[in-house]
């Protein structure tokens, strides 16, 4: 098939090379992929991406591959082997930048981690994705998510009531915003500090460091003295005023009056002056019984028509949305995100779009997940002269 390359967007010109698997990393590189970014997605030969292999599938291809390996190239290497580590390494030469994912060490027993691919090419970056980091007495266990947001504080704090237990969040949250998102700010710091220095570096994305920065506001709350249980913060349940509400149709809005002009807006426009007051509960008896009252106000309408009202009075109420409201919503829908690409073999595909939007580099989704070993020919052939 003839080479395919990227066509727009602000990396334009970049190459990665892609030895990530399952989701963290192949999510920051197809990011990066999305940007203009020239993503070779590198797969043993008779072990490729796990994640080919998870449910549920579209016409026999996995939904969660396709979901976030589209706009790279991919191709079959066996890097565990001389020749494949010859030529991985001959790759390395073209390349501004690796992303992989294994645990600490395994790549340099290979001959093919940061020390051997700074040797061919000084201006290599090395981008190392792992759970607790290249250090550390952590450094070498394995780990998923939720030991991730266990160990970081993340889980502790997540939920409604300091006496049950933890909940565990609906999206991957040390995964997604420790290790995609870190991966992708990683790369780009490294890259602008080579353009000052001409060297490339090593750099180290732990999950867990990572997604701690999502601990900030409740840190220093924590430093400042002040209680931080389970769904009594401030923005964690803690506000009657500031939180979520269930509808009469059974659908729930999220309620954001968080600034008290907000609020005695909101009181005025519902016609309950008398709670004003509710801004601040004085005990979690309190807090419980604020909301409850707001609660029988909330399932008096449809959540359609608690929306109306927020847009209309600009009254920080938005739809609590389910994944089936994500592609008719109409802001999302103006901002594209949600984006349907046409799959050779599972056919339309809906998959989450661009999330940065660029004025004059636009990005945008190059072309659809490809097939194990696509690219195989293109791009050894063209990249290594064969």
């Amino acid at each position: 098939m003839p080479v395919r390359n990227p066509t727009t967007g602000p990396l334009l010109g970049l190459r990665i090379l892609d030895l990530t698997r399952l989701l963290p990393g192949p999510l920051g590189t197809m990011l990066m992929a999305d940007m203009g970014a020239d993503v070779i997605k590198i797969e043993l030969p008779n072990a490729p991406d796990y994640v080919r292999a998870f449910p549920p599938y579209i016409n026999g291809e996995s939904a969660n591959y396709m979901a976030y390996n589209r706009s790279k190239r991919s191709i079959f290497l066996d890097y565990q082997t001389p020749d494949g580590q010859t030529q991985f390494l001959e790759l390395v030469k073209t390349a501004d930048v690796v992303v992989e994912q294994f645990r600490p060490g395994h790549l340099d027993r290979l001959g093919i981690g940061y020390a051997a691919a700074r040797a061919v090419n000084p201006r290599i970056i090395y981008v190392s994705v792992t759970g607790y980091g290249q250090t550390g007495p952590y450094a070498h266990l394995a780990g998923h998510d939720l030991n991730y947001i266990a160990l970081a504080g993340v889980l502790g704090l997540t939920g409604t009531d300091p006496t049950d237990a933890p909940v565990i969040p609906g999206v991957q949250v040390a995964d997604i915003a420790g290790g995609s998102y870190g991966c992708v700010m990683g790369t780009l710091a490294a890259l602008y500090a080579r353009e000052r220095t001409g060297e490339g570096q090593h750099v180290d994305v732990s999950m867990t460091d990572a997604v701690m920065p999502l601990l900030s506001v409740a840190y220093a709350t924590y430093a400042g003295g002040l209680p931080t249980e389970r769904g009594q913060m401030p923005l964690a349940g803690g506000l009657p005023n500031y939180g979520i509400y269930q509808c009469r149709d059974g659908k729930y809005v999220a309620l954001g009056t968080l600034e008290p002009k907000f609020w005695q807006k909101f009181c005025t426009l519902v016609d309950k002056p008398d709670w004003l007051g509710f801004i601040l509960p004085q005990n979690p008896a309190q807090l419980a019984a604020f909301k409850a009252i707001i609660q029988e106000l909330f399932v008096e309408k449809d959540r359609a028509d608690w929306v109306r009202f927020g847009l209309e009075s600009d009254m920080l109420i938005t739809p609590v949305n389910e994944l089936a409201d994500l592609e008719t919503d109409p802001h999302l829908s103006a901002r594209q995100m949600v984006v349907t690409q046409q799959h050779p073999v599972a056919g339309p595909f809906q998959s989450i779009g661009v999330p940065l939007k660029f004025s004059t580099t636009p990005a945008q989704p190059a072309w659809p997940a490809p097939k194990p070993g696509e690219d195989t020919s293109g791009v050894l052939g063209h990249s290594l002269g064969k």
